[in-house]
């Protein structure tokens, strides 16, 4: 059988989703939730595919048979391990053709209801890209460096708001320092993947509060149809001093070696200037992080007050002294988001 690819992602929520493309395929983007089991390895799909292009289909279709014939016992096996006991599962490839239907027939045979996605992976993120683009009820939580809207996102969760932390499924912070202590970014394909999947667990009809994000989160791209609509949405922006910030960001990178955080300031070095950069540098060599946070802050401030001055100031609601608590601070963004709601047209 084969379904489109909304049905497919509905169904992916209680049945297996096998992706049966090559592992580098797989790694670069890949639907959530989906296992692995490459009909060819990277170097067996070339070899089929040049013997395509300097023979002819049927001579390619021999070559994969021959590559395929002696591990077909393990690839069954691995498909009855994710099968389950409902013996069920979902297949796709690059465009739902050959691979995928192989697999299909091959699990077939050992009495695995098989559901292949039409058009395959291409026509699965066709859909998502679109989806991506829809127009939700966004806030978008902002403020200076430091003023912990990550936290003030989980505790906006635990009050039963809808929440993405796009910084958290970039595996970057957003800065200079954004990679200190986090896992292999994924792909800017996957990203966006992963964000659709976010976002069909959310109510459209709800809020939803995202943090103010630049169109790149270190490597990744935020999707642009997304970003469109994080650019347009109302802003709740924290802007607390830089003596308020310190504890935090202190308590934050204070952890990491100073050659690592050296780094980190020599990205910056040419916004920074060199004499602030060779102040900020000797700062942390002297163990006086406090003084190395506040050069890189005065920085990083000037540049998110010229950001926001950009947006429309209408959109834009200011936290001028929020505290130190995550919590205190979720309560009056929480508040702030009614009275926004109440008030912007675009809700």
């Amino acid at each position: 059988m084969r379904i489109g690819a909304r049905e497919f992602i509905e169904l992916s929520r209680s049945i297996q989703v096998i992706d049966v493309r090559t592992p580098s395929e797989y790694k670069k983007g890949h639907i959530p939730g989906s296992y692995n089991i490459p009909l060819f390895s990277d170097s067996e799909r070339v070899r089929v595919g040049t013997v395509y292009k300097q023979q002819n289909s049927l001579s390619a279709i021999m070559e994969g048979l021959d590559i395929v014939g002696p591990k077909m016992s393990a690839l069954l096996k691995k498909g009855l391990q994710k099968s389950g006991n409902d013996k069920k599962l979902l297949l796709y490839c690059w465009r739902g053709g050959n691979r995928s239907e192989s697999m299909a027939w091959l699990f077939s045979n050992a009495g695995i209801e098989c559901t292949v996605l039409e058009g395959g992976y291409k026509a699965y993120r066709n859909y998502i890209l679109a989806g991506l683009g829809l127009t939700r009820k966004l806030i978008v939580l902002g403020g200076l460096t430091g003023s912990g809207k990550t936290a003030i996102l989980t505790e906006l969760s635990n009050f039963g708001e809808q929440v993405i932390d796009l910084e958290k499924m970039a595996c970057h912070k957003g800065s200079a320092f954004g990679a200190l202590g986090q896992e292999k970014q994924p792909t800017s394909e996957h990203f966006a993947n992963l964000l659709h999947d976010e976002l069909r667990n959310n109510n459209p009809d709800q809020r939803l509060f995202v943090e103010d994000e630049s169109h790149n989160i270190g490597t990744v791209n935020v999707p642009e149809d997304f970003f469109r609509l994080m650019k347009e949405a109302p802003v709740i922006a924290l802007m607390p001093d830089i003596k308020t910030r310190l504890p935090r960001l202190r308590e934050e990178y204070g952890v990491f070696e100073s050659g690592r955080l050296i780094e980190s300031i020599e990205k910056i070095s040419r916004k920074l200037g060199g004499d602030n950069t060779k102040k900020a540098v000797n700062a942390i060599l002297e163990n006086d992080l406090d003084t190395a946070i506040e050069i890189v802050l005065r920085y990083y401030d000037k540049a998110y007050r010229f950001g926001l001055s950009q947006k429309k100031e209408e959109k834009i609601v200011y936290v001028e002294s929020p505290s130190n608590d995550p919590k205190e601070n979720a309560i009056k963004v929480k508040i702030l988001a009614d009275s926004i709601e109440a008030t912007f047209t675009a809700f």
